[in-house]
Order: structure tokens, then C-alpha cells, then sequence
């Protein structure tokens, strides 16, 4: 049984005979969490029989690594799985001011996106929280320095998995000590969820993968589109900015001929201004989909950016990592030779009528 994804009253809950269960409960949090601890043997402070009955009857990871690759920029990406080959990806992203980690919230993805490796391997199921909180852990055994961001845009769509992201969040932030600032969760734009997830109210940062400001080209691209439609998913944007009083991000596609398009600059200045926000624009990192996609150049990037940033958008673009080992999300996964994750044709998403 692993550990990972209890807090200390749970944890403290596994021993009912122990008169110090509540302090062992403490304590094993503290090592597991704050401490990223990966042996009960180096867990000194805990009496060596208690350590011999941890390590006979519990491990603290759930996780398995299947792959472990390096790139020359310094950016690791594990797949990893529960025993089972059922694969997901975390990578490690060190920067000179900070470390930052992505990690998945599913094992593939059910949205269908037409331009994502990840959508390719198709949809098998939830991440427990245990398994997500297990990512950055994993990850953070792999670095001296503090991962202090964590994003949420790797495998899987989060808010389909609202109650064990939720769950993840509190713990990234009660158990392992990070701000709620920083951590970023990238939805494709599910309405309702976006809803329940402002009612929480927590201080996280939101990211919309918008794409293109017209319907007919979202929905080309993305299947979440023909159920909730650009205008609404902004709307609801709007709405979480001004409940959780946090700037919204709204990730951009740039693919070429397909999102890069003058007119869709110019449309999405009326469509996002008057709230705080940031674009961030996302040059297509190429993936073989059958679609044909490809990489507009870097003439064309920088109209596209110079038309919002002269009607006084707040622009960035994406800083590419860990391109020479498939850094981008579900690359790595989809070349994996064992089992990956089976279609799933029941997630598909009504058409708005």
C-alpha cells in the first residue's frame, strides 16, 4: 500500500494500536512530504521496529519509473506507471530562478484534440491524488533545488478529474508547502467544471488552451468546442477571474496557415481585453497526427504577436525545453512499446445544438 496521498490523520489512522500514532502520523508526513523521502531507513528519528513494519507492509511511492530521459537544456522526463505499464509522464523543468515541474492529471486524454500526441494513445483513466502529489515528489528526489511551480498541463484534461485535482492542490500546498500561486492548471474549457472550480475559491492560476478565437476553426481543432463554444468558455474565464480575483493565461496554438492567421489576432483583442490576463503564444511543436499541421515560421510568429501587443495585449511566448528527448506532452508515452491507454469512444462530448 502506498503512502503517498495521506495526510498525517490518515497516515496517523494505520496504526490505531500506537500510542504515539498521532506524532508517528507527523512525522511520517513531514518525511514523505516536505523532505521527499524515498526510504524509511533514512527516516532516523522514527524507533527501527516501526521503520521494519513501514517497510514490510507499505512503500511511499506509487510509482514506477518505465523511462528516465536527460535533455542537454537540463529539462528530465519520467514515464512512469503503477506496476501495471499503464504510462504517464512529469517532467522536471530547472530554470536559473526557479524549478518548475508539469505533471499529469490522466492516463491519456478523452478530449480528442486534434494537433496532441497524448490524444493519440486515447484514454484509460484517472490519476488518484496520490499518483498526481507522487509526480512531484518523484521529480523533486531528482533535484537538489526546491520545485516551487507546478503546472498541470501534462497528460489528461484536469478538470475531468475536479475532486482528485482539487485533493492534489490542497496537498501541493497544506502537506508540501507551496503557494497556490504557484500552481497553474491548463483546462481545454470545460464550462461547468471551470464553474465548480472557482467555487473553491483557491488562489491558483487558470490556463484556457484557446487556439483560435473563431468557432469553426476550434472546432477543427479541439471536440470541446462543439459544446461549449468560444464566447462561452471566455465568458466563463471572465467570471473566474473576477470570483478568484487571479489574471487568467490563454494558451495559443500557433500552427501554420491553420491558427497564425492575421484576422485571428485581430479577433481575439475584442474578444479577451477587460480582464487581466496573458496570451501566451505556443508555436506548434511538431507531432505526426494525420493531420497535415506544421510549424509557422518565425516571420510569421512575430506578426502575430506584433498586431496584439500594439492594441496593449500582455504577450508571452512559450520557451521551448526539452525538445531532443519528446519533452512535448504524450510524445514520450506514444513511443513507448508497452501497453498505453485504449480508446475510449463513450468520452465523447455532445455537439452544441
Amino acid at each position: 500500500m502506498p503512502l503517498i496521498g495521506l495526510d498525517s490523520v490518515e497516515l496517523a489512522a494505520l496504526f490505531p494500536d500506537r500510542k504515539d500514532a498521532k506524532m508517528r502520523g507527523k512525522q511520517l508526513a513531514h518525511h514523505i512530504y516536505t523532505r521527499a523521502e524515498t526510504d524509511f531507513n533514512n527516516m532516523q528519528d522514527l524507533p527501527k521496529d516501526f521503520r521494519e513494519v513501514l517497510a514490510e507492509n507499505y512503500k511511499i511511492s506509487p510509482l514506477e519509473i518505465a523511462t528516465h530521459r536527460k535533455s542537454v537544456d537540463g529539462v528530465e522526463k519520467l514515464l512512469v506507471h503503477n506496476g501495471d505499464n499503464q504510462v504517464y509522464e512529469c517532467v522536471l523543468l530547472p530554470y536559473k530562478d526557479r524549478v518548475s515541474c508539469c505533471i499529469s492529471s490522466q492516463v491519456g486524454c478523452p478530449m480528442g484534440c486534434t494537433f496532441c500526441a497524448t490524444g493519440l494513445g486515447g484514454f484509460d483513466r484517472n490519476l488518484t491524488a496520490g499518483e498526481i502529489v507522487g509526480q512531484y515528489l518523484l521529480l523533486q528526489s531528482l533535484t537538489e533545488r526546491r520545485i516551487s511551480h507546478v503546472v498541470f498541463m501534462g497528460m489528461g484534461e484536469p478538470l475531468l478529474n475536479l475532486k482528485n485535482l482539487i485533493k492534489a492542490l490542497k496537498f501541493l500546498h497544506e502537506d508540501i508547502g507551496l503557494s497556490y500561486r504557484h500552481l497553474t492548471v491548463s483546462t481545454v474549457g470545460l464550462v461547468p467544471q471551470i464553474k465548480e472550480l472557482a467555487k473553491e475559491r483557491l488562489p491558483i492560476h487558470l490556463a484556457l488552451s484557446l487556439h483560435s478565437p473563431f468557432d469553426e476553426v476550434r472546432d477543427r481543432l479541439m471536440p470541446v468546442n462543439q459544446k461549449w463554444p468560444v464566447r462561452e468558455v471566455v465568458r466563463a474565464m471572465r467570471d473566474y477571474q473576477t470570483t478568484t480575483s487571479r489574471k487568467v493565461t490563454f494558451e495559443y496554438l500557433l500552427i501554420k496557415d491553420v491558427t497564425d492567421t492575421p484576422e485571428q489576432a485581430k479577433a481575439l483583442i475584442p474578444l479577451l481585453k477587460g480582464m487581466p490576463n496573458v496570451i501566451n503564444l505556443i508555436p506548434f511543436n511538431w507531432v505526426d497526427t494525420g493531420n497535415g499541421f506544421a510549424r509557422p515560421d518565425r516571420d510569421r510568429v512575430r506578426h502575430f504577436r506584433r498586431i496584439l501587443e500594439q492594441a496593449g495585449m500582455n504577450v508571452t511566448e512559450r520557451t521551448e525545453r526539452g525538445h531532443d528527448i519528446a519533452a512535448a506532452c504524450g510524445q514520450l508515452a506514444g513511443q513507448h512499446q508497452g501497453k498505453f491507454a485504449r480508446r475510449d469512444s463513450s468520452a465523447q462530448l455532445p455537439q452544441r445544438s
